[in-house]
Formats: C-alpha cells, sequence, structure tokens
C-alpha cells in the first residue's frame, strides 16, 4: 500500500510548513493564515500517525522533530533573516547524524 517511510517524509515536510506557519502569522495575521496553520497541524499530525503504524514510535518521532528542526532552521534562515553560524551549521549536522543512524537500525 503506502510506503510508510514516505509518509513519513510528508509528515516531516508539513511540519516544517506549519512551523514556519507560526511565524509567519505573527507577520501576517488574519483568519485565512490561521485557519491555514491549524489545518496544517490536523495533517501533520494524522502523517504521523499514520507512519506510527509500521515505524516504531521513538523512531518515527525522533526522525520526524530531528529533520523538522533541520527544515524549520534552513527555512528560517531563507524566508525570515534567522542567524547562520558555525556552530548552528554543526548542530544541524549532528542531527542529520542522529536521523540517518535511527534509519539504518530500524
Amino acid at each position: 500500500m503506502f510506503n510508510p517511510w514516505l509518509v513519513l517524509g510528508l509528515a516531516v515536510f508539513t511540519e516544517i510548513v506549519w512551523a514556519l506557519s507560526l511565524k509567519y502569522v505573527q507577520l501576517h495575521p488574519s483568519p485565512w493564515v490561521m485557519a491555514g496553520s491549524i489545518a496544517l497541524s490536523f495533517v501533520n499530525m494524522a502523517l504521523l500517525s499514520f507512519a506510527m503504524r509500521d515505524i516504531p514510535a521513538g523512531t518515527a518521532y525522533a526522525i520526524w522533530t530531528g529533520l523538522g528542526a533541520i527544515g524549520v532552521t534552513i527555512g528560517g534562515m531563507i524566508w525570515f533573516g534567522d542567524p547562520l553560524g558555525a556552530a548552528r551549521v554543526f548542530f544541524l549536522l549532528l542531527i542529520v547524524g542522529g536521523v540517518v543512524g535511527l534509519k539504518v537500525v530500524t
């Protein structure tokens, strides 16, 4: 049927878009923007839950939060002018290493 890793990837994508939408709501508040953010949170949770049917919960959650954090950090730098520094890049790479390690051992 559906590949649970693909579903988890979609959950990560919606997590990133949702989290960035929270910042966007602060900058451009409107009922439609807020409704979109709320809708993304429901889609996000549904996809994560669906992926957890076949992927261990701890692994799915760690990958979801880790890649989500990386995506939000990069998105924040691109769209909101968040700072970039060597320490931030180093710690993002540590998260990538953890995500890859979890995928390898699962």
